[in-house]
């Protein structure tokens, strides 16, 4: 289902692993949408026009009214676009509070550990955070194997809730690795996760919105100083 011009506007930074979120659920929705670009270390006035409260991206403009928020935008458009393609949360109301729960955990314990590597200042705190990354990850395998019931995505036969969350992360995973040296989606640790994420980048839906490595890269060094 196209919107009409004008009628969805999205505003973020290409860059932003939250803008990343609602890009890909409006892909998956086939909803049309215009891409308005804040500038690095700038808050434009529609933005804190849009989002008074947090003044964050991204912000979702439907009919100009202002959706705050990654993952509740996510939801609105599944809601909204409910009769376009697959359901992005699922149904059935304990379904539907596992898959948040998850996302929760995603973003509360599991990225923070992981940003953790990049910014610790010694060995000692960068190897600690690398252990609770791993450890996040083998839980976020065992979640994979309940949430997916054996189908390729936590979403089931294509990106769900979840798959999101996760997934607008895996640009600065890669970042992680680039910079320390260390493997997070291993092979061996979690199988299962390593082929998710080579089949989640490669979706359709995704790979044109998914931030290229080196760009992520210039941005990590400006943040950290490094």
């Amino acid at each position: 289902m196209a919107a009409a011009a004008g009628e969805v506007r999205l505003i973020g930074s290409s860059s932003s692993r939250f803008v990343l979120r609602p890009r890909v659920a409006l892909n998956l929705k086939g909803v049309e949408y215009e891409f308005l670009q804040e500038k690095f270390g700038e808050k434009s006035e529609l933005l804190l026009r849009s989002n008074p409260v947090y003044k964050k991206i991204p912000v979702l403009l439907h009919h100009d009214k202002p959706v705050c928020e990654s993952m509740i935008i996510v939801e609105y458009v599944d809601g909204t676009w409910a009769n376009s393609a697959q359901a992005i949360l699922p149904a059935d109301p304990y379904e539907r509070a596992l898959h948040r729960f998850w996302a929760v955990y995603i973003d509360d314990k599991w990225f923070p550990s992981m940003f953790g590597i990049a910014k610790a200042e010694t060995e000692e705190a960068k190897a600690e955070s690398a252990e609770q990354a791993w450890a996040g990850l083998k839980l976020l395998e065992e979640a994979f194997v309940k949430l997916s019931k054996g189908k390729d995505f936590f979403g089931g036969d294509t990106i769900g809730y979840v798959d999101i969350a996760l997934g607008s992360h895996l640009g600065w995973a890669k970042v992680t690795e680039q910079m320390t040296g260390l493997k997070l989606l291993d092979e061996e640790k979690t199988p299962l996760l390593a082929v998710w994420a080579e089949r989640f980048c490669a979706h359709e839906a995704v790979k044109e919105v998914m931030p290229e490595t080196a760009k992520l890269m210039e941005y990590a060094k400006m943040r950290l100083g490094k």
